[in-house]
This record gives structure tokens, sequence and C-alpha cells, in this order.
């Protein structure tokens, strides 16, 4: 995936000296969790960023030269049990997980502007409660799962209206399903018809 880094993130990756950081923002229905790999509080783009320092891990974050859906792991140590219930509580699934990777510079200053470098949804969560202090582990699929999964659509209105609201012609489907069209001629229990003609009887 080509990104755009900005001057300064260019000069970073050859300087000497450099502090790599991870930004990694969560989605959750209620609200969002913003998280970095240092202490304390990070402002980045108007968000303030919470630092768990060792206690955020990344798993590698792999690409390849063909499009595949690679996914991560995402886990927090030393969460407290507290926590661990809302968590439990909110609605994940499916929920949009970004990490940026960024830089401080030898003045301790944030280098402009933290590329992202993986985005995706989060699958499943593994929790292993210990005492007043717990982990978790979150799966993440990579946004291009959605390609790899085969789309399935059906003749009914409701499916229908997905892309046409207004459409209503399938709403009639299921009352035909089992009911026999006569085309080019007339039912046989209307009585009319002369059999074979398909326009009807001569006058």
């Amino acid at each position: 995936m080509s990104r755009v880094l900005s001057n300064a993130m260019k000069e970073m990756a050859v300087a000497k000296v450099v502090r790599p950081i991870f930004l990694v923002h969560m989605v959750f229905d209620s609200s969002e969790l913003n998280i970095w790999s240092g202490v304390g509080d990070l402002s980045f783009d108007s968000v303030t960023y919470t630092g768990l320092g060792d206690l955020l891990s990344i798993s590698d974050i792999k690409e390849t030269s063909d499009i595949s859906a690679t996914g991560i792991n995402v886990s927090l140590s030393g969460v407290k049990t507290s926590l661990i219930a809302i968590a439990k509580d909110q609605d994940y699934q499916g929920r949009e997980l970004t990490v940026r990777l960024g830089a401080f510079n030898e003045s301790g200053s944030l280098i402009a502007d933290p590329v992202i470098i993986f985005s995706g949804f989060m699958d499943t969560m593994t929790i292993a409660e210990a005492g007043a202090y717990s982990s978790i582990t979150i799966a993440v699929e990579n946004k291009l799962v959605a390609f790899e999964r085969a789309k399935v659509r059906r003749y009914t209105a409701e499916d229908q209206k997905i892309e046409y609201p207004a459409d209503k012609g399938f709403e009639f489907v299921t009352s035909i399903v089992q009911k026999e069209i006569f085309w080019g001629r007339a039912s046989p229990a209307s009585g009319d018809g002369d059999g074979d003609n398909p326009r009807g009887p001569h006058k």
C-alpha cells in the first residue's frame, strides 16, 4: 500500500536518532479509545491519546506484493478488571481500528504527520483475567478481507431495496413461486381459447 510521507517523516527515516511510536485508534458504539505506545498523554490531530508504554503490544504488520488480507493482534496488558466488564458489554466486532506510525525528534517533539500503517476491523477479543489486572488481545481483520468474502444477493424485496429503496418489483415474488403462468394463451381453467391457438377463438 502506497503512503504519502511528510518531509519531516522522510527526514526521520534516515536520521541517526529516531524514537518510533505507535498510535492506535479504536471505534466503539458508545465511545472511542485512543492509546499510544509511550507514557502520558499525547495530542495529535485534536485527539488525545493515552499512553500505555510497554503495556501496549502490536503484532508484526506484514505487507505482500499481492493483495492479501493479513490481520494483526493488538494486546493491552495490565488492564483493571473493573474495565473488563465494560469491554465485554461494548459492541466491537466490525468496528474500525487504525494503527499509525509516528516518531519523536531529538528534542522530544512529535514529527508531523504520523502515517497510517494498518486499517482494519476488530474481529474477536480474548480476555485473560488474573487478579486485579488482566490482559486483552484483539484480533483485527484487514479491510481487504471484504474482497475475499462471497457477496450473496437474494431475489427478495428487502434485498432489492438495499440498492433501490423505491423499487417494489420483488414484493410479490414469494406469492407467485408456486403459481402456474400461461404465456400467450388463456388459462385452461378459464374455459376461453381454442386449444392450440394462442390468440383465442376466431370470430
